[in-house]
């Protein structure tokens, strides 16, 4: 079913659209949050929620043309927000390797009362940042910082090696840095 009558069903409050949901996008929204969190079974129930509050977002939301991003960023909340509930001061590994690559470039501000409205900010700034890189780099980053897909995946993925992976992150995670230097948001850890 097109993503377009998905979102037609919510807009009329009908079940049969987390059905088709489920159908159409359950797998991939599972590994995200498997990705995340490590545990099938609560991948499963991270899926379920986040099923509960597409359902509370739509509407006012209409994702007709982007669905699956829109399911996929509240998995992303969801997961994260279980892990948090579930371990307050223990951390996943992964979680961690991938907040200290991230933290060498993007500036810690969220601790202030405009958290969302800088986090929105940084993010376009991002966006912005990785339109200038050739789609397959652009997808790269976004697989390993968005989706948090493994170096090796990624490797096998896009056909390049695992030192190779790195580097490239690497050069774009210092060329972001730089980028979001210039832009006016400093790192300082």
């Amino acid at each position: 079913m097109e993503d377009a009558r998905i979102v037609d069903l919510f807009l009329e409050r009908n079940e049969e659209a987390i059905t088709e949901c489920q159908k159409k996008y359950g797998n991939g929204l599972r590994l995200i949050s498997l990705r995340i969190n490590g545990d099938p079974e609560t991948a499963k129930e991270c899926e379920n929620d986040t099923y509960l509050h597409a359902w509370r977002l739509i509407p006012p939301n209409e994702p007709r043309q982007y669905l699956f991003a829109f399911l996929s960023k509240i998995i992303r909340n969801v997961t994260f927000d279980r892990i948090r509930k579930d371990s307050a001061k223990k951390r996943l590994a992964q979680i961690v390797e991938l907040s200290d690559e991230m933290q060498e470039c993007i500036p810690d501000e969220t601790k202030s009362a405009e958290e969302k409205l800088f986090a929105e900010e940084v993010g376009r700034i991002v966006s912005i940042f990785l339109k200038k890189f050739p789609e397959k780099k652009q997808q790269l980053f976004v697989r390993r910082y968005y989706y948090m897909d493994s170096i090796k995946d990624l490797s096998e993925n896009f056909g390049y090696s695992e030192s190779k992976v790195k580097s490239i992150l690497f050069r774009m995670r210092k060329q972001l840095a730089e980028y979001l230097t210039k832009e006016g948001y400093t790192y300082e850890g």
